[in-house]
C-alpha cells in the first residue's frame, strides 16, 4: 500500500473512533450502558443475535475461555431473562443456549440506539453528500461481505 492510502485509512479510522465517543456521550441512557451485563456477557448475547443457537462448547472456543466459564455467563444471562437452554432437537445430550425474546429486544434496542443518533447526523447532510455517502457505503458493504465470505469463521450453529 501507498502512504497517501495508509494515511487516508488511519483518517477514516480515527474519524469513525471520534464518531463513536461522540455518540456514546450524545445517549447516556443508551440499553448498552442501562444494561448492567459483563464485555463477555455482551459478546454472548451478541453472537446469539448473529446465529440461531450455540453450544456451550461453541460459546466457550468463541470467547477463549473454559466451559465453566461459559456456565457461569450463561447462568447469569438467564437469570436476567436474555438467553434460555434447550435440548438439541438433534442429539438430547447438547444444550444449546438461545436468546429469548427479551434478549432480541435488547439486541435491536443497543442498534436502534445508535442508528438513531447516526440519522440525527445524517438529516444535517445535503442531499448531494447524502448521494455520495450512499455510495461509499454501498462499497462499503460490498467489501466487507467480500471479506467476511472469503475469511474463515467458526462454525457456530
Amino acid at each position: 500500500m501507498n502512504d497517501e492510502r495508509e494515511q487516508l485509512i488511519h483518517q477514516i479510522g480515527a474519524i469513525q473512533r471520534d464518531l463513536g465517543r461522540l455518540f456514546a456521550q450524545q445517549r447516556p441512557s443508551s440499553p448498552l450502558f442501562d444494561s448492567n451485563l459483563t464485555m463477555r456477557q455482551l459478546n454472548v448475547i451478541m453472537l446469539l443475535s448473529l446465529r440461531r443457537s450455540a453450544t456451550g462448547q461453541e460459546l466457550s472456543h468463541h470467547l477463549d475461555v473454559g466451559l465453566g466459564t461459559v456456565t457461569g455467563i450463561v447462568d447469569r444471562l438467564v437469570a436476567h431473562g436474555l438467553v434460555t437452554r434447550r435440548e438439541d432437537p438433534h442429539d438430547r445430550r447438547i444444550r444449546r443456549i438461545e436468546l429469548t425474546p427479551a434478549g432480541h429486544t435488547l439486541i435491536e434496542q443497543i442498534a436502534d440506539a445508535g442508528l438513531n443518533e447516526f440519522r440525527r447526523v445524517l438529516q444535517h447532510l445535503d442531499t448531494p453528500t447524502l448521494r455520495d455517502l450512499s455510495t461509499v457505503m454501498d462499497k462499503l458493504q460490498n467489501a466487507a461481505l467480500a471479506l467476511h465470505e472469503t475469511s474463515p469463521h467458526p462454525n457456530m450453529g
